[in-house]
């Protein structure tokens, strides 16, 4: 019975490579250095998987950005405007597609979204009519040699085509990007045909399956797999699926002729029965261990799953992995020595869940592990049992909530009228979306109070100084209205998580969000609720600084329960309930002490939305209900804002007008402003702020530009209901470019506003 694993983390326990990239994106070291961290960083993670017991380690999931974008640059999808004719694309075009140029005027950089429904941002891959595909990256097949060179039993991860291309974007007018599609398999074929000769197993990931898909689309698939399968000859293929069940595409996987079948047994337990009867020699990989959260399998729930498998169809026809890549999971356990020892001895970070595998592996063959066994049933009989986990006050709490609890006074339309005289801002009012630069000696700032350095007033003082300085920028700037930088805020989701109760959080759990940027999840294992205060010292304090109105920044619900680490014993609606009513009483704490604009960031809505259509409504329905539990407690007068960002809203459109927040910010740039078009189609009825600028990149953009951005926002937003904005925060950006772009930004708002009088 093989053991193995689906993809593991690329950063590094230390964040080697986030380190490495950034200082190779600021000239301070060579490419040879960066290529020696990755190089480094890959056999020490091949290393750490097989000493766990892991057989066949995934080669090819290591990226120095974004797993998509390395699949663009193995087929030649490089769009035009990086102005590359060579054989192999370089290092500097493949930033440029991740990031732009950040020279004045340079290229914008590929449209980025959310990885189906986690926090992973992907780049996404364009196509357009003439575009011709062939092998322009060695960089797999290099790594596959040097896994083997190293004496792994390699097994090359790809996306596979469907994937590829569904993820896709056509970028001419009126063309079909699947018409693409044979020329595409025909590069994978090359592909396949090199990496088939030198492994025993090939791995295409093909998450899209788990979503619902156009006939047309399914009918393709068989074909294609049959090239596929006859160009990796004599490797097998491993078609591997995650995020949800693949069960109402059963009869279509059935017939592919492929040598291997994953399927997510986490997220979608129920259908490991219409897999069963697969024909003898496909091989049945069942991802039993959570890719997607700390904590420990229940080993007797997995067993009673893999010894299915092994009745029907053998042990040496049964394979045991994580439900998905552990790219989503922190790196090691080990490292969390500050942790409540009862917490902990409830996790398994990702080396620990190669330990895992091989322990259920072991015991479904009969094999001596027991020990292992009742540690795990002891580990789950304590959490199940912990008074840690239960708060009788917030359960009462949840369920004296009343459907009126969740709306606003008056409508939008009447609001409005209130909160214009009330605010008084000018036509397309200038705001920024939160944060703003996390310079070294802010961070430093925070380390130094962190390990008591520093006491309370020294840090306070200092924050203050910090939060000064922003506000005095933002004056000078002329932007209308203010916030107050985040300066004494880690992350948007991790520094509430440290004033809630039912939080703990970790000293080195990052997982990667997108190219360098990592976060550090914040962990709910009990009933969540707020002790006191948590933002309106800080906001008071910027509010005293100036007359302009100071917006007080929240992040809302649904995303604090998304980008935590979520408890798994109990629905997690129900926690987000708990969460709401923390932020509600934070949302009224803010109104009292003053505060006319009060923002509740909800990037996450649109991500966490389930891959089956038919299960959206139960979704956004306590979704939608936990963000207006959290934004209702307020007056007229009070301005509620939101933030959406990388996010599809097509489809969801509706919903977001049933938030019913007052305005809200969205991301609109990379895509030229084409996310705005459904709030064109749909009619949406309140203020709506679209980026005019990418903040994820290092490019300045030009007055005239985001003018012209402003401009295309009008044809579908009427101007009195427009804000400007960038597409996100600025925490990951340096002060002079948000200077020079921020100041572009207001000079170009002035000029639209000169053009409609």
């Amino acid at each position: 019975m093989l053991t193995h694993n689906l993809g593991f983390p690329r950063i590094g326990i230390d964040r080697e490579l986030k380190r490495a990239t950034e200082s190779f994106w600021k000239g301070e070291i060579s490419e040879a250095a960066l290529a020696e961290t990755g190089r480094e960083l890959r056999l020490r993670h091949w290393d750490m998987q097989r000493r766990r017991g892991v057989d066949l380690v995934p080669v090819g999931d290591f990226s120095l950005y974004d797993h998509m974008l390395d699949m663009a640059v193995l087929l030649g999808a490089v769009p035009e405007r990086y102005g590359w004719s060579g054989r192999y694309v370089d290092l500097p075009t493949y930033f440029r597609m991740a990031r732009g140029d950040a020279g004045h005027g340079g290229v914008t950089a590929m449209e980025m979204t959310k990885w189906f429904d986690t926090n992973y941002h992907y780049i996404v891959p364009e196509f357009h009519r003439g575009q011709k595909f062939y092998v322009s990256s060695t960089k797999v097949f290099d790594e596959v040699r040097e896994a083997l060179d190293a004496g792994f039993k390699a097994k090359p991860v790809l996306p596979g085509p469907f994937t590829f291309i569904g993820l896709g974007k056509s970028v001419s007018t009126g063309f079909d990007k699947w018409e693409h599609l044979d020329a595409v398999v025909a590069v994978y074929e090359e592909i396949l045909a090199l990496l088939g000769q030198q492994c025993r197993w090939i791995q295409l990931d093909e998450p899209v399956l788990a979503q619902d898909l156009d006939p047309e689309i399914l009918r393709r698939f068989r074909p294609v797999y049959e090239r596929l399968s006859q160009a990796a000859a004599p490797a097998g293929l491993l078609l591997a699926t995650y995020f949800g069940g693949v069960d109402h595409h059963a009869e279509t996987i059935r017939e592919l002729p492929v040598a291997g079948l994953h399927l997510d047994l986490v997220r979608a337990p129920e259908q490991l029965e219409a897999f069963l009867d697969l024909p003898e020699t496909v091989h049945l990989s069942l991802g039993v261990v959570d890719g997607r959260n700390v904590w420990k399998v229940d080993m007797d729930r997995a067993l009673e799953r893999i010894g299915k498998a092994v009745e029907k169809r053998g042990a040496d026809r049964v394979m045991v992995a994580p439900s998905c890549s552990l790219l989503h999971s922190p790196l090691d356990l080990d490292r969390e020595t500050g942790l409540d020892g009862r917490i902990r001895n409830w996790m398994a970070f990702a080396a620990q869940k190669c330990t895992e595998l091989h322990v259920l592996s072991m015991s479904a063959q009969g094999l001596n592990a027991v020990e292992p066994l009742k540690q795990n049933r002891r580990a789950w009989r304590d959490r199940r049992s912990s008074a840690l986990i239960h708060d009788p006050l917030v359960r009462q709490r949840v369920d004296d909530v009343t459907e009126a609890m969740g709306r606003r006074e008056s409508p939008y339309a009447q609001r409005a009228w209130v909160q214009r005289e009330h605010l008084g801002l000018p036509l397309l009012p200038t705001t920024t979306i939160g944060s703003f630069p996390q310079t070294p000696e802010i961070r430093r700032t925070r380390l130094e109070h962190k390990r008591g350095e520093i006491g309370a007033r020294e840090y306070t003082e200092a924050m203050h100084g910090f939060i000064e300085d922003s506000v005095r920028r933002q004056e000078e700037l002329g932007l209308d209205v203010l916030v107050h930088g985040e300066a004494e805020r880690n992350d948007m989701v991790e520094y509430f998580g440290q004033q809630l109760d039912g939080y703990c959080f970790t000293a080195n759990g990052w997982v990667q969000s997108y190219g360098s940027r990592c976060v550090k999840p914040p962990v709910i294992f009990g009933d969540v609720s707020r002790p006191e205060p948590m933002t309106v010292e800080w906001i008071r304090y910027a509010r005293s600084l100036t007359d302009r109105p100071v917006k007080g920044m929240l992040t809302g619900p649904v995303t604090i329960l998304q980008w935590s680490f979520v408890r798994d014993d109990q629905p997690c609606e129900e926690t987000c309930r708990q969460i709401a009513l923390a932020v509600r009483d934070e949302v009224a704490d803010l109104e009292a002490d003053g505060v006319s604009i009060i923002q509740i960031d909800e990037p996450a809505l649109r991500e966490g939305l389930p891959l089956r259509r038919k299960d959206w409504n139960a979704y956004l329905n306590w979704g939608v209900e936990c963000f207006r539990l959290s934004a209702s407690p307020v007056r007229d007068e009070t301005q509620i804002h939101t933030h959406m960002c990388y996010a599809e809203f097509n489809d969801i459109i509706e919903w977001i007008a049933a938030m019913d927040a007052d305005v809200i910010s969205i991301e609109a740039s990379r895509s030229n402003m084409e996310l705005l078009e459904a709030f064109g189609r749909f009619d949406y009825p309140n203020e709506v702020g679209p980026g005019v600028y990418d903040i994820h990149s290092p490019r300045v953009p030009s007055t005239e530009e985001m003018a012209e951005l402003i401009r295309r926002a009008i044809r579908v937003v009427p101007a009195e209901r427009l804000w400007v904005n960038p597409d996100c925060g600025l925490k990951t950006r340096a002060w002079p470019e948000t200077m020079e772009s921020l100041a572009n930004l207001v000079a170009a708002a002035r000029t639209v506003r000169g053009e409609l009088k």
